[in-house]
C-alpha cells in the first residue's frame, strides 16, 4: 500500500470545507490518538484537531538508495514538529523506504537495510541523533513492501535502533494488514517479536481497495476485527494502535488499473452534492459509498466511520488508534 504522496490535490479542497450536518466534531476517546501529516502540509492542520489528539506522526524521512543513511527533516517538518510542541502534542517522525522515483515503497531499498548489519548500525545511529538533536518524542518505523525474508532483519533493525534511542523516546512500527498469521509473514512480520521490542503496533487497517483493486471499503469493518483478532494473538492490546482511514479513492467507470484517485471526506461530499446524487451509507462496512453520474464508483471513511472504530478499539481494550491523515479528514475536535 502506498500512503504517501497520494493527497497532492487534496489540500487545496480541504480549504472549501464544510461540515456535514450533525457529524461536526469527533469527540476525545479515552484511547491515545495518533493523527498523521505529511511534510508540506499547513501546520493549521494540527491545530484544528489538536483538542482530540495525543500524538502527531509527521511523514517523514526516507532511506537513500544505498541504505546506509537516510534523509534529514527539512523546514516543513520542523514547522510541523514546532507547532505540534506548541499545541501540547506529543511528536512522532516516521521513518521509511518510499521512493519517489518510483512513487511507492522500494522492496529494494528495504532490502539493501535489513539484509546488512552495517547498514542498519549507520541508520540506527543517524536517527537517535536526528532525534535527540531536534526533540522527536518518538520514531516510528514504516517499512513497506517486504516479503519473508526480510522479518529477522526487521525485528534486528527495530532492536538496535530501540538500543540506539534515549529511553525516554517512544518507538513504533507500522504493520500492514492481514487475515491470516501467515500473512503477516509473508508480509515480512514477526509479530511476537516485534511486539516485545517496539512500544507501539500501528495496524494499517485501510487502503483494503484502492484504485490497483475493483471498488471497496477502503477498511471494511469485518477485515478490521478479523486483522486485529491475529494481531492480538502475538501482540498485547495495550500495544496496539488501530490504523483509521480518513480518506477515500474514486473508481472511474471503465477506467483501468490505477486511474483512480484518493479524495479527502469533504471533497467526496462535494463530488455526490455536484452529481445531484445520493450517498448510501454501508452499515456492515462503516463506510459511505455512492456513484457519480458518470459511472464513476466512490468509497470514503469520515467521522462517522472513525467513531465506529473508536468503539472497535475500545471493545479490544487497545491502546488507541492512528488516524491516516489530518490532511484529509474532518477536523476532529
Amino acid at each position: 500500500m502506498s500512503r504517501r504522496g497520494v493527497f497532492g490535490s487534496v489540500l487545496a479542497a480541504m480549504t472549501l470545507f464544510s461540515p456535514l450536518s450533525g457529524e461536526t466534531s469527533a469527540a476525545t476517546p479515552t484511547l491515545a490518538v495518533t493523527g498523521y501529516i505529511e511534510q508540506g502540509t499547513s501546520p493549521s492542520l494540527i491545530g484544528r484537531s489538536a483538542s482530540a489528539l495525543n500524538t502527531v506522526g509527521i511523514d517523514g524521512i526516507n532511506l537513500i538508495d544505498a541504505a546506509d543513511r537516510v534523509t534529514t527533516p527539512d523546514a516543513s517538518m520542523r514547522a510541523l514538529l514546532a507547532t505540534t510542541h506548541a499545541d501540547g502534542l506529543r511528536a512522532e517522525l516516521l521513518m521509511g523506504n518510499f521512493d519517489n522515483a518510483i512513487n511507492d515503497f522500494s522492496t529494494t531499498v528495504a532490502r539493501t537495510l535489513l539484509h546488512n548489519t552495517v547498514n542498519i548500525r549507520k541508520v540506527t545511529t543517524q536517527l537517535a541523533h536526528i532525534v535527540a538533536g531536534e526533540k522527536w518524542d518518538g520514531v516510528t518505523v514504516d517499512l513497506e513492501s517486504l516479503d519473508a525474508s526480510d522479518r529477522r532483519g526487521l525485528v534486528t533493525f527495530v532492536t538496535m535502533l530501540r538500543a540506539a534511542l534515549p529511553a525516554s523516546c517512544s518507538l513504533s512500527i507500522d504493520v500492514q494488514a492481514s487475515t491470516t498469521l501467515s500473512g503477516y509473514e509473508q508480509g515480512g512480520y514477526d509479530l511476537a517479536r516485534l511486539g516485545q521490542v517496539v512500544d507501539r503496533v500501528v495496524l494499517m487497517a485501510y487502503d483494503q481497495h484502492g484504485p490497483w483493486s475493483g471498488p471497496g471499503p477502503i477498511g471494511a469493518l469485518k477485515w478490521q476485527r478479523q486483522s486485529l483478532h491475529v494481531l492480538l494473538s502475538q501482540v498485547s492490546a495495550a500495544k496496539v494502535d488501530l490504523g483509521v482511514a480518513g480518506y477515500g479513492y474514486t473508481w472511474p467507470k471503465g477506467s483501468k488499473l490505477h486511474d483512480g484517485n484518493s479524495i479527502s471526506d469533504a471533497l467526496a461530499r462535494r463530488l455526490v452534492a455536484a452529481n445531484h446524487v445520493t450517498a448510501r451509507w454501508d452499515a456492515s462496512s462503516g463506510e459511505w459509498t455512492a456513484r457519480l453520474r458518470n459511472g464513476t464508483r466512490l468509497w470514503w471513511s469520515d467521522l462517522r466511520s472513525y467513531r465506529l472504530r473508536v468503539a472497535l478499539a475500545s471493545s479490544l481494550q487497545l491502546h488507541g488508534l492512528a488516524i491516516w491523515q489530518l490532511a484529509s479528514i474532518d477536523p476532529l475536535g
